[in-house]
């Protein structure tokens, strides 16, 4: 299958019912993208498929194909995107499992909203967990880097 990687064209061979999230960490070297629960529940596997934040354990390989998925190495690369600065000013990360899938996330919102509200903020970052409970530091790092130009 062919698609584009953080704006490259990759070709991969995968089974049919391989899952995105693994073909992305074990055959394209993408592992930033972590595993969580395997049920799209946590949010710690989000990706960018065409802009759209999805969760990539449980999106099939094959749908990708002739797609853009943007990975969290994708984002930036110098790791310099406004989120990414945000998430080390506001001290963010505790075990930094879900942070890859927080910044994914958060991507997307300020990709759709560059100013959204703090109700926004906390409405679309619902459905990423953090085991550790860093929301309110979370909270701070989308509003900075809304406040930076977030995109």
């Amino acid at each position: 299958m062919k698609f584009k990687l953080n704006g490259k064209d990759v070709e991969v061979e995968a089974p049919k019912d391989a899952r995105l999230l693994w073909v992305l960490r074990e055959r394209l070297g993408q592992t930033g993208t972590k595993f969580g629960c395997g049920t799209s529940v946590c949010g710690a596997c989000t990706v960018h498929l065409d802009g759209n934040p999805v969760r990539a354990c449980v999106m099939p390989a094959n749908a990708v194909a002739g797609k853009s998925v943007t990975t969290i190495e994708g984002l930036s690369e110098d790791g310099d995107h406004p989120l990414q600065r945000a998430w080390i000013e506001e001290q963010v990360p505790q075990c930094g499992y879900c942070q890859s899938g927080q910044i994914m996330q958060a991507a997307a919102l300020l990709q759709k909203n560059p100013n959204p509200s703090r109700e926004e903020i906390v409405e679309f970052m619902d459905s990423v967990l953090c085991r550790c409970g860093t929301y309110q530091r979370i909270l701070k790092a989308v509003e900075r880097a809304a406040t930076d130009g977030g995109q």
